[in-house]
């Protein structure tokens, strides 16, 4: 016998448990969560199901503004992209699930390219998540002018929950406070913020043949019946995501929001964003903070109207509570 083998023989020897003897057991060992919200590198928290990647969420000091991308369904195919399928230069600013407004005291925090752009500026993760029913990562920004000047304080909590059939929700949480009692800031009115989903390519109605409808029996873009501004407890874009694949996201407006039902801006070039301050300013102070809750259903299909609203009353019944500050 070689020296090899004779070396391979004697670890196994020592390696393998005597005949009959139970191998070493972990007596104080704890399950191991479903959902976890595992950091990455390049400021990157990976949300993982059973050990598998369903989201990301990005946060690099180097970025205009946080996001979430991808967003994979059933498939495993991401229903989000990043930028507009036809114009990937001016709508560089469509981060497939993100936060931001047009217009914050006069700051646009929406766009990428333009004049008196702000930026959403990471400056900590507060908490990170673990469990069997949800993992979430708690982010600590501010929303900074192009002088410098800090214009906003933002909490936001992102949270996923596992569903059946590869199925799951998103709930992104949010409170704002202005940065000093004598510094209030202002949404100012304007259709581009706070919440925006850009779709995947082959899910748009005009690239892929998709649809979009709402709570209040619309459909897809302009017309008397179509989506577009139109006030809704929640809105729906689904469409073809691989072949005989049909899967989408409904975004959901929580009832407790400050101008419920909000408008939704929907086009049929595969986006949809919720509407914070279509028609009127929103004021944020030191002493009164803007406390917001939107949800995103990852479902496969085209489900009914009737299950999208009860998706959306489990969502409506949720407690909304300040979010608290992390270490």
């Amino acid at each position: 016998m070689t020296r090899i083998a004779l070396t391979g023989l004697l670890l196994a020897t020592i390696l393998t448990p005597a005949h009959g003897e139970a191998p070493p057991a972990l007596a104080d060992a704890k399950p191991v969560p479903r959902m976890q919200a595992v950091p990455q590198p390049y400021d990157q928290v990976s949300f993982q199901r059973d050990g598998t990647e369903i989201a990301r969420y990005h946060f690099g000091r180097g970025l205009r503004r946080p996001f979430v991308f991808p967003i994979l369904g059933p498939t495993g195919r991401s229903l989000t992209r990043m930028g507009h399928p036809h114009d990937p230069v001016t709508h560089s600013h469509h981060n497939s699930v993100w936060v931001s407004h047009h217009d914050v005291g006069g700051v646009n925090f929406w766009a990428d390219h333009g004049k008196n752009l702000g930026t959403i500026v990471h400056q900590r993760i507060e908490r990170l998540e673990d469990g069997d029913d949800a993992a979430a990562v708690q982010a600590l920004n501010h929303w900074v002018g192009p002088d410098g000047e800090v214009l906003l304080v933002e909490r936001r909590r992102t949270a996923v929950r596992p569903l059946a059939g590869g199925e799951w929700l998103m709930w992104v949480d949010l409170e704002f406070t202005a940065p000093a009692v004598d510094r209030p800031a202002t949404f100012n009115a304007n259709p581009f913020g706070l919440l925006g989903v850009r779709m995947a390519k082959t899910i748009g109605i005009h690239d892929g043949g998709g649809t979009s409808r709402n709570s209040e029996g619309q459909r897809d873009e302009q017309g008397p019946n179509g989506c577009f501004r139109k006030p809704a407890r929640w809105c729906d874009y689904s469409g073809p995501i691989a072949a005989g694949a049909v899967e989408g996201v409904t975004l959901m407006d929580h009832p407790s929001n400050v101008n419920h039902p909000t408008p939704f801006h929907v086009r049929a070039d595969g986006w949809m964003g919720a509407c914070l301050t279509l028609e009127k300013p929103v004021e944020v102070t030191a002493e009164r903070p803007l406390r917001l809750r939107y949800g995103l259903w990852i479902h496969a299909g085209l489900p009914t109207a009737s299950a999208i609203e009860a998706r959306w009353k489990a969502f409506a019944a949720t407690e909304v509570t300040p979010l608290q500050a992390g270490r």
